[in-house]
């Protein structure tokens, strides 16, 4: 399993070997051990989640109160995306940066993020389908959003496509307009968060 870390801090790339033989393929796109070194401390499965998306649809940004916050391990398996992260943490050295991975079912990549940050990505094929592993179950009244079309943070959607967004994502504040009404998370609370999931092995009581 190889890992980078992305522009984005506290966000990373895992891209599992394959195992192809005559009989098909076999791959492991999360192994608990690689990523339990690469942040510090294991990911408390809370929920699991799978979407199937259309070519040109757009879900995200979206990111959740921290803490607790919502960590996600995401990886696409079947067709293929943009997956896209935004540093939404007020005070982080990378706030209002993005990173953006291609993943798809052919190589397997897998991305990392943690809480605070934000996440959304865009189906570049038909059927296409994500799977989430998430730190915590789902929480309407903490579950946040930021327009995935802010023209201040430029994200690389193609123009290619004909974008298809909820209504919930259209009607979304722009990243100033939700730091404006205090809706984004601290970097410090984010940061004491991750240390305390360090220091116990595993999600705090």
């Amino acid at each position: 399993m190889q890992v980078r870390e992305l522009a984005v801090r506290d966000a990373y790339e895992f891209t599992p070997q394959k195992f192809p033989d005559h009989r098909g393929l076999f791959v492991a796109p999360f192994q608990e051990a690689v990523l339990t070194r690469t942040i510090g401390h294991p990911l408390r499965l809370g929920q699991t989640n799978h979407s199937v998306s259309r070519r040109g649809t757009i879900r995200g940004i979206h990111f959740a109160d921290t803490p607790p916050g919502q960590a996600k391990y995401v990886y696409c398996p079947r067709g293929a995306l943009l997956d896209v992260i935004v540093d939404l943490r007020r005070g982080s050295p990378t706030f209002g940066r993005w990173d953006a991975v291609h993943l798809d079912a052919v190589d397997f990549r897998a991305v990392y993020l943690a809480e605070g940050l934000g996440h959304g990505f865009v189906a570049l094929e038909d059927d296409t389908a994500m799977a989430y592993l998430c730190s915590t179950g789902y929480n309407p009244s903490g579950e946040h959003g930021i327009t995935p079309l802010d023209p201040a943070l430029n994200l690389p959607w193609p123009a290619d496509l004909p974008f298809t967004l909820s209504e919930k994502d259209t009607g979304a504040p722009t990243l100033a307009e939700a730091e404006a009404a205090g809706l984004l998370p601290r970097y410090e609370d984010c940061v004491a968060h991750y240390e305390a999931l360090r220091a116990s092995g595993s999600v705090p009581a």
